[in-house]
């Protein structure tokens, strides 16, 4: 089967044989008419996503041409089934059908749909395991090798935007799973990698409260609350305030006022993405 990839780089493989396609401007018609697979997308949209307010003077001939390109490329490769087509000449504008198992988007979002429903359905084992395959998809940004005009570059934010979701998804999972200790690794790396991503902190902070590291979880705390300070002039949100001080209140039948591993901390990590409630400002 033909399969289509732009979480990541573009790529297009057919029976395990890469397909190059190397004019930036073709490689942009493509990746539009992907990212809108099944759906017209106009000449008008063409033009706008390469070249905006730019436009040359026979900007709608240079589209044909570059369409013409794709065609040919299509047949060379032969990326379309047997008697069939690919890419359709409608009225106003152009249109790519391809099957959604194709395209890696469309799994993308599959599997992750499939997660929460198993998620929803009491099945985190299964959850964690669907969410970890839709993540192993990505091998880089969106569109990672592709120019990308006002159009695509929207498109981009919005996979983004999924894929941090999923993440999510997939991190609450495991929490619900009991895998504190496996995940703390990955906490940190997120935290580092998206400083300003209080929900990662959250995570952090509960998922080593709940592994007895209960320093390690107020230290953490504290350098969150630096960073908002210092960076936004915010503390940090109502409900990780309260988890701060359910930290630092003794443990329930302890005499030391020191945690061990089975305290029962708040549910922070099975709960959704923490909301952005009021917040101190300067």
């Amino acid at each position: 089967m033909v399969r289509f990839k732009l979480l990541g780089s573009l790529e297009i493989s057919n029976s395990g044989r890469t397909c190059a396609i190397t004019p930036p401007k073709v490689r942009q018609v493509l990746a539009l008419l992907l990212v809108r697979t099944g759906k017209l997308v106009q000449v008008d949209s063409v033009i706008e996503e390469l070249w905006a307010e730019a436009s040359p003077r026979r900007a709608a001939n240079t589209v044909q041409t570059y369409v013409y390109q794709l065609r040919k490329i299509i047949d060379q490769e032969g990326l379309a089934p047997a008697g069939r087509e690919l890419l359709f000449t409608q009225p106003f504008g152009y249109q790519l059908q391809i099957e959604p198992e194709q395209l890696d988007i469309c799994v993308f979002e599959a599997e992750v749909a499939e997660g929460r429903r198993m998620l929803d359905a009491g099945q985190p084992e299964r959850a964690s395991q669907r969410l970890r395959q839709a993540l192993d998809l990505w091998t880089g940004p969106p569109l990672a090798d592709v120019v990308q005009g006002n159009l695509l570059s929207t498109h981009a934010l919005h996979l983004r935007e999924l894929r941090m979701r999923a993440l999510e998804l997939r991190i609450q999972t495991d929490v619900h799973l009991g895998r504190d200790r496996d995940l703390i690794g990955e906490l940190r790396s997120l935290v580092a990698r998206y400083p300003l991503h209080e929900w990662f902190h959250g995570q952090l902070i509960g998922a080593l409260a709940r592994a007895g590291r209960r320093a390690e979880a107020l230290a953490a705390y504290a350098e969150l609350r630096a960073l908002l300070d210092r960076e936004l002039g915010l503390d940090p949100s109502p409900e990780l305030q309260r988890i701060h001080q359910e930290m630092l209140a003794p443990a329930p039948g302890a005499s030391s006022g020191l945690w061990t591993e089975d305290f029962a901390l708040p549910d922070f990590g099975r709960s959704p993405a923490l909301a952005n409630g009021s917040r101190r400002g300067r």
